[in-house]
């Protein structure tokens, strides 16, 4: 008789990691010493961050520190339980009708990860026989969240990455008595680019369907005063739900929804990424609420970060950099090659720039790229390090 299959054979198969590491190359996973916001610490050495999703460079902020220690020191250091039962404090009540505020939505709801926001909607509202539209470059939680609803008898169907066309011929298709809910990133985490939502919009009312937008990356970068993509565009109205994350402008961890009321009741009551999961620490709610206090009274700090993305981005273009179509926080430069990608990464960090390397399997083949973001904070010394590095390397390695 054949022995049986081990489970564990496919960990003891995999290769790849060992394999860059072994070349020397290796970009994940490199622990940071000392964060100052533009510019951290790795071994000693500083280098210029150019890869970090905090916009306006408000972790390192004296304020939001400030206000964490205050929490932890009347709260502790943690809720020791669901928001459905014990873990509930003023705190996050206070963040909830805060951020309902702010967003123009009438109730909103917070759960402890970015990533568990997107399990705690989708499952939760689309059913057995229900349709979940989803753009195919959406982000990988939202995906995560479309499975789970599909084990519970929903329907998953894709229309390619901001193609309007594609998501009608979708909607065409689905059955009239079926309920079909629209998701979409705001910002597209890879690219920068934004969602085309005036047409998205207008496809969601022909064909009588839902949207939820996930804003992670464009809180804080567009929208007026920062509040993202529908704002962006005046229709804040006519989108039923905007999901986000504390892990980006709001310099904290956790994620939230709002929209309408008894949707999020209904939510509340229903969600098990919120019913089973302990409730974000009072530190990190305490920092949402200064950085959301600090984004209203101090716009120019957006100003400042478009500022100074568009000179990035103005410089590598100029120097013949074929780069992603973005106006927001993020410039991901394409490469297009996975080698060519990885020892790039490592010449900018031995050269004291770190950025993000984007390789298969979380890229198609000849999309290799490097993702680079940028932060109200840095000052136009930091940007000019990023630009003349980026030059530099790329004649050494052919790419220009």
């Amino acid at each position: 008789m054949e022995k049986p299959k081990d489970l564990f054979k496919k960990c003891f198969d995999f290769t790849l990691a060992d394999e860059v590491k072994a070349q020397g190359v290796y970009p994940f996973f490199h622990p940071i010493d000392e964060n100052e916001g533009p510019v951290v610490s790795f071994g000693g050495r500083k280098l210029v961050m150019a890869g970090s999703n905090n916009y306006l460079g408000l972790t390192s902020d004296p304020r939001v520190k400030a206000s964490s220690i205050a929490a932890i020191e009347k709260y502790g250091t943690s809720c020791s339980g669901s928001r459905y039962m014990t873990g509930t404090v003023t705190l996050h009540i206070e963040l909830e009708e805060q951020l309902a505020d702010f967003f123009e939505k009438e109730r909103c709801l917070l759960f402890s990860t970015g990533y568990q926001t997107g399990q705690g909607i989708i499952p939760t509202l689309v059913q057995r026989g229900e349709y979940i539209v989803s753009d195919r470059d959406n982000h990988a939680s939202l995906v995560a969240a479309s499975i789970m609803a599909q084990g519970g008898g929903a329907n998953l169907v894709r229309y390619n990455h901001n193609n309007m066309d594609d998501l009608e011929r979708v909607l065409q298709k689905i059955p009239d008595n079926a309920g079909r809910m629209i998701v979409s990133d705001g910002v597209f985490s890879v690219s920068g680019e934004i969602v085309d939502l005036p047409r998205l919009v207008e496809l969601a009312k022909k064909y009588n369907a839902r949207i939820v937008i996930d804003d992670a990356h464009a809180v804080g970068v567009i929208g007026q005063g920062g509040r993202g993509t529908p704002s962006e565009f005046d229709l804040v109205d006519d989108v039923d739900l905007i999901m986000g994350t504390f892990s980006k402008t709001f310099g904290s961890l956790g994620g939230y929804v709002v929209g309408d009321d008894k949707v999020i009741d209904y939510i509340k009551h229903n969600a098990s990424s919120l019913i089973f999961s302990a409730s974000p620490t009072p530190a990190s709610v305490a920092a949402v609420l200064t950085t959301l206090k600090i984004i209203r009274e101090q716009p120019e700090l957006m100003e400042r970060l478009v500022s100074n993305t568009d000179y990035v981005r103005q410089g590598l273009l100029k120097a013949g950099f074929k780069l992603m179509p973005s106006r927001t926080a993020i410039v991901t430069v394409l490469i297009s090659d996975q080698m060519k990608t990885l020892y790039f990464w490592k010449r900018l960090f031995e050269a004291g720039v770190y950025v993000n390397a984007f390789i298969r399997p979380g890229v198609m083949p000849g999309h290799e790229a490097l993702r680079t973001s940028f932060m109200a904070t840095h000052e136009k010394e930091h940007l000019d390090k990023v630009i003349t590095e980026f030059c530099t390397i790329g004649k050494e390695l052919g790419v220009i």
